[in-house]
């Protein structure tokens, strides 16, 4: 559940940046230079904050909310299954510390996600199981996020108007023809 992939559909960009050399540099929408990157259940929308974005953030909290209450429904009735086996009060809470463990763990790297780009992405890419036993946190997190802003999109508005920036002060230092230039006559 990390936004700290690239969903975007433009995987040889780096995100919020100009198209590279060789590829078109206008967006779907005929413009030049860098295009937003695309977030989970919210598309661009959250640049502008239009086309839904209010309703998009109501349903991804409602919806992060209820498949945690799922997810925390279906660990009791697996619980009671342990408690119905009789296998033992040490495996009992052996079960419950792994998945408050995981979760604590599986919401701290979720919220980080939203925030920063992972330094190792082979290093987070290796928690994804972790991060799949620890759901309810990363469920969570979701739900907390969306209370306030689109999830990642903190991260990605910062590095679109870096993007912008870069991406004006590049185009105003360009400006003429610069074959038209004159070139300094040599000495």
């Amino acid at each position: 559940m990390s936004e700290t992939r690239g969903d975007s559909p433009h995987p040889s960009r780096t995100p919020g940046f100009a198209a590279a050399p060789g590829e078109s540099g206008a967006g779907s929408d005929g413009r030049a230079g860098p295009q937003p990157e695309e977030i989970r259940f919210f598309g661009t929308t959250w640049v502008h904050h239009d086309g839904g974005y209010v309703l998009r953030r109501v349903a991804v909290a409602a919806g992060s909310l209820a498949a945690a209450v799922t997810g925390c429904l279906v660990l009791r009735f697996a619980y009671q299954g342990l408690e119905t086996a009789r296998v033992g009060g040490f495996v009992n809470l052996l079960v419950i510390v792994t998945f408050a463990v995981c979760s604590a763990i599986a919401f701290r790297k979720t919220w980080e996600g939203f925030s920063r780009r992972p330094a190792d992405p082979a290093r987070d890419e290796s928690l994804h199981s972790l991060r799949m036993i620890g759901f309810i946190g990363a469920l969570l997190a979701y739900f907390f996020r969306s209370l306030a802003e689109a999830p990642g999109e903190e991260l990605r508005r910062g590095e679109y108007e870096t993007a912008l920036a870069q991406y004006e002060k590049r185009r105003g230092t360009r400006t003429g023809n610069p074959a038209a230039r004159r070139k300094p006559k040599r000495k």
